[in-house]
């Protein structure tokens, strides 16, 4: 089985459509069939129904694309890591949670460039679960999450601590202190990106003998940004990481809505293959880090 068939085969998978990965592939609609064929010979079953309206997955089609993303990108990192050792080049692998990667690494980042100015850095967001998935097959070298890892074969150190907080536009009519009880009198946009922001509010609302569908919920977003994006625009409040919107409080674009009987707070993790030791330049970047992170977060 070639890993190029394999390659194929989940993006054509994921795009529904022979003719649309062929185009952007630059190669004839009859090749990439071939190709398809192939992976489909070599694994003694059909893997795609194909009609007039594009392609679906077969039930054995399924498990292959569940699997086939991860071995391709297991290859891609394997490859690489040939091509290091060729040139003596040490490229450092690391994947955290949106607002980590975006608002409390870069700092880090630059003191470990100045640290060990040889090493290539490679900083991605990812969610939690994908960027321990990556670590245990290789993929990425060290991750930051919010909370502790749930592979036993994973390492960690807390690194620091976020809070979600409650802002609105400066303008918008709300006190700067509420109750918790008092969130179900105004417009929401609700953030929905693995934070459990939800759940945390659900456990609270039963408290006082409500649910969570008794807040005015405009609309539930994954995107930290389209919620700030709302609450700058006055159409309600929301909950947003404090790190990814300190400096907007600090110019003073958002308003903090202080909640006093209310917190939602999230631990800071760095986790590792519990094998990283066998590596003396991952082990070297691994104990710097843990010394300099909590000081250094953005």
């Amino acid at each position: 089985m070639h890993i190029e068939c394999l390659e194929y085969f989940y993006k054509v998978a994921e795009a529904k459509s022979i003719s649309k990965v062929a185009a952007s592939a630059h190669i004839s609609q009859s090749a990439l069939s071939q190709q398809i064929s192939k992976l489909e010979d070599s694994l003694g079953c059909v893997l795609l129904k194909r009609s007039n309206k594009g392609v679906e997955l077969t039930e054995k089609g399924a498990i292959v694309f569940k699997y086939a993303d991860n071995i391709v990108r297991t290859y891609e990192a394997m490859v690489e890591h040939l091509e290091e050792n060729d040139q003596n080049i040490n490229n450092i692998k690391i994947e955290a949670n949106w607002s980590i990667a975006n608002y409390s690494l870069p700092c880090v980042m630059y003191k470990m460039k100045n640290k060990f100015p040889k090493h290539n850095y490679v900083l991605n967001s990812n969610e939690a679960g994908k960027i321990e998935e990556n670590l245990i097959n290789g993929i990425s070298d060290f991750g930051v999450i919010y909370g502790k890892p749930r592979s036993k074969e994973l390492s960690n150190y807390k690194i620091g601590i976020d809070r979600l907080v409650l802002v609105s536009s400066p303008q918008y009519d709300i006190p700067e202190e509420i109750r918790f009880k008092d969130l179900v009198e105004y417009p929401f946009i609700m953030l929905n990106d693995k934070m459990y922001v939800k759940e945390a509010i659900n456990e609270k609302m039963k408290e006082t003998g409500r649910t969570i569908d008794d807040l005015k919920i405009i609309y539930n977003s994954d995107s930290m940004e389209s919620v700030k994006e709302s609450v700058l625009n006055e159409f309600g409040i929301g909950f947003l990481p404090y790190v990814s919107i300190k400096k907007d409080l600090y110019r003073k674009e958002l308003k903090l809505i202080n909640i006093s009987d209310f917190s939602i707070e999230y631990d800071m993790f760095l986790i590792y293959n519990k094998k990283i030791n066998e590596n003396p330049v991952l082990k070297e970047f691994n104990k710097y880090f843990q010394t300099i992170a909590q000081k250094s977060l953005c």
